[in-house]
Parts: C-alpha cells; sequence; structure tokens
C-alpha cells in the first residue's frame, strides 16, 4: 500500500452464543487509509448482524415438522467454530423440543 490508500477490512468482532443455541454475529467494515508512517486510520466502520439458529423448523399441513440443519459453509472460520462448538447433539435436540413446542 502506497501512502493514502483506501482500503475496506472486515472484522468478525462480536460472536456471541444467545438463548442457549443463537450465535449472534456481529461483522464489522472498516474504511482504513495508509498513513505516511506506515500506519493505517480508520476513516469509518459500520455493521452488520444476523443471528444463526441450528435448525430451519417447518412445521408441515399435517402437523409433522421438518428440521434444516442451517448450512454454515460460507460463514467465517471463526463463526463456524463457535456454532459447531456449541450445537451440541444435546442442544440440537432441545432446539428441536423447544421449536415443537411453538404454534408455528
Amino acid at each position: 500500500m502506497a501512502n493514502g490508500d483506501i482500503t475496506k477490512e472486515i472484522e468478525y468482532d462480536k460472536i456471541e452464543v444467545v438463548s442457549t443455541w443463537h450465535v449472534q454475529v456481529r461483522q464489522a467494515t472498516k474504511i482504513m487509509e495508509e498513513q505516511s508512517d506506515g500506519s493505517k486510520q480508520e476513516l469509518s466502520r459500520s455493521f452488520h448482524r444476523h443471528v444463526l439458529s441450528p435448525f430451519k423448523s417447518v412445521k408441515g399441513d399435517d402437523g409433522s415438522w421438518t428440521h434444516t440443519a442451517t448450512d454454515i459453509s460460507g460463514e467465517d472460520a471463526s463463526v463456524q467454530a463457535i456454532a459447531n462448538a456449541s450445537w451440541t447433539d444435546a442442544v440440537k435436540a432441545n432446539y428441536k423440543t423447544y421449536r415443537e413446542s411453538q404454534s408455528s
């Protein structure tokens, strides 16, 4: 990079397990400018948040439930690691039980 160059950096600055099975992710997008001394100065920062659950659960017209595993392959490696560590078999079973106890 040369002095004055502008770059965009993506940082996953907050990954939290909430309510036992939800993984809440905050992605920070930083716009940086190269300084004459080689350091970088942050010009702006914006955030995007999303929440992951172990399954997408749908109740059919016949009353049966379908639980489709959430595809996390497109998530950052740090997000995948936390989701895989927190979504144990017991947590997944509890999530299915919880969803099936809901009316829809």
